[in-house]
């Protein structure tokens, strides 16, 4: 079965009627409230109790059906005169964005403050409604409607850092995130309009005839395309958001922001780089190696002194993309083939790290490092999870991150990095110091308090899938690689 070939929007159209449910959903239950209502203790009560229910579960299922949705849709269809693709690529980007924010939404249906309680609708659509500016973004074969699909896209992410308004910290961390996301944009914007100035059309095609002739232009345009997209994945010098907006913004959310926004930067690069340059793609590796070698060194180090563990994993993750450039600058099939599986393995370890953090900072009250001590002997199951997907992110066998750094890193070597291969593997030597820092609270020091943490029952199973999908992959990687090998195959035909 497969969806009519006339429909290659069938999931940006699901996707949209989601949102507006949900929306309609808010306003509907808003209309039957008091507009005079304050926080009174019934509704703090229910705002403790989580917003699981209403507009949350409607998004979950609708993020699901969707999802399923994308296995009957039609690959190697297109509109738009091919601006718009459904292809291997196109399609597993998109069960990534609809996998990460189901998750997401699970673990957040147990959120106990009034914001969550009170606006949920607000929240909700606009998780939707950045997953739809995703999958146009994973389709798109042309500047314009790319660079709509990322404003699509990152909209939502201000808007949802700073959810949490009457805290401080979340409004002034939402706030630099959309200046630094705005000047972003327009360098982007800028990149685009050398390009088209150059080449009198927006589309990919016309790209590699303009870096054939030499044209200033068009090399100028993909320098700036590529500083603006450094900053939607968080590639050094661009990297100076994410530690703040990770701290700030609530968890569950953090936990899909740094996975989801990330792989659709590097969904934008693979069609710009490996599909639009094609062949001329080849003089720019060893810019990429640079950039992928001081993106390592800068997250693994600055990682190392951190006291608050959300700021830790902001700058482990600009590190994971300093590893997954690494596949980028192989420029092979193999390269981008270990990218993509790379970056499902980091979406399972890193999203499952984000999730026991809200388990212990709910119980603690607290985000550092040592509100880890004696968690083992606590609660012992909450401590194994969260020693495995430390133990995935730091690449040790066998788990999924242990395949992820060493597939891109034989691909590397297949290339002939051998000198960024060496980099990436010293600094994993030095990032398995500051994870065991939080594996050796949990386990060899003395708990400062001796009560269980209590693990919500959806917060528990957000954890347990994304434990299935680590152990499972590191496991049995062969049908993930398959997979992955077989959408990167597509890409240079």
């Amino acid at each position: 079965m497969t969806l009519n070939s006339g429909m290659p929007l069938a999931i940006e159209l699901a996707l949209f009627a989601l949102a507006v449910a949900v929306l309609l959903k808010g306003i509907i239950g808003r209309a039957g409230q008091d507009p005079r209502a304050t926080e009174s203790a019934e509704s703090v009560g229910r705002a403790q109790r989580g917003s699981g229910s209403g507009t949350g579960w409607m998004t979950l299922f609708g993020l699901l059906a969707v999802f399923v949705l994308t296995f009957f849709a039609e690959e190697g269809t297109s509109i738009l005169r091919g601006s718009f693709v459904q292809d291997g690529l196109a399609l597993f980007a998109k069960r990534l964005f609809l996998a990460s924010a189901a998750i997401s939404v699970l673990g957040s249906l147990t959120m106990r403050q009034y914001a969550f309680s009170r606006r949920s609708a607000e929240y909700h659509f606009a998780i939707v409604v950045s997953v739809l500016g995703m999958s146009i973004l994973a389709s798109a074969r042309e500047l314009v409607l790319l660079f709509l699909a990322f404003e699509l896209m990152s909209i939502p992410l201000f808007l949802m850092t700073g959810f949490l308004k009457r805290e401080a910290v979340a409004s002034e961390a939402a706030l630099k995130f959309f200046l630094v996301g705005t000047a972003s944009s327009a360098v982007i914007v800028y990149g685009m309009s050398f390009i088209y100035g150059a080449t009198g059309s927006t589309a990919l095609e016309a790209i590699p005839a303009g870096l054939a002739d030499g044209n200033p232009l068009v090399q100028l345009g993909m320098v700036l395309l590529l500083a603006g997209l450094g900053f939607k994945i968080a590639a050094f010098p661009f990297h100076m958001w994410a530690p703040d907006t990770y701290e700030a913004a609530s968890t569950p959310f953090v936990a899909w922001l740094s996975v989801a926004p990330k792989a659709a930067g590097f969904v934008a690069l693979i069609r710009l780089y490996v599909q639009g340059m094609g062949d001329s793609m080849l003089a720019w590796i060893p810019a990429l190696a640079a950039l992928a070698g001081i993106t390592i060194i800068t997250g693994n180090l600055m990682a190392i002194p951190q006291r608050n563990i959300k700021r830790l994993l902001a700058y482990s993750g600009i590190a994971h993309i300093g590893y997954m450039l690494i596949g980028l600058a192989a420029f092979s099939s193999s390269g981008i083939a270990m990218l993509l599986f790379y970056l499902v393995a980091y979406m399972f370890g890193n999203m499952g790290a984000f999730l026991v953090i809200e388990t212990v900072s709910r119980s603690e009250q607290s985000d550092g490092i040592d509100a880890y001590k004696g968690l083992a002997q606590r609660s012992p199951l909450l401590a194994l999870s969260m020693l495995v997907f430390l133990l995935s992110l730091g690449g040790i066998p066998f788990v999924a991150g242990f395949w992820a750094k060493l597939f891109v890193f034989w691909a590397a070597i297949e290339r002939g990095l051998y000198g960024l291969v060496f980099l990436g593997a010293v600094l994993t030597v030095v990032a398995l110091y500051y994870y065991l820092v939080v594996a050796q609270r949990m386990y060899i020091d003395a708990p400062e308090r001796q009560e269980p943490v209590r693990i919500p029952g959806l917060l528990a199973t957000a954890i347990a899938i994304c434990m299935l999908g680590v152990v499972g992959m590191g496991v049995y990687p062969a049908p993930w690689v398959e997979m992955a090998q077989r959408v990167a195959a597509t890409l240079f035909v």
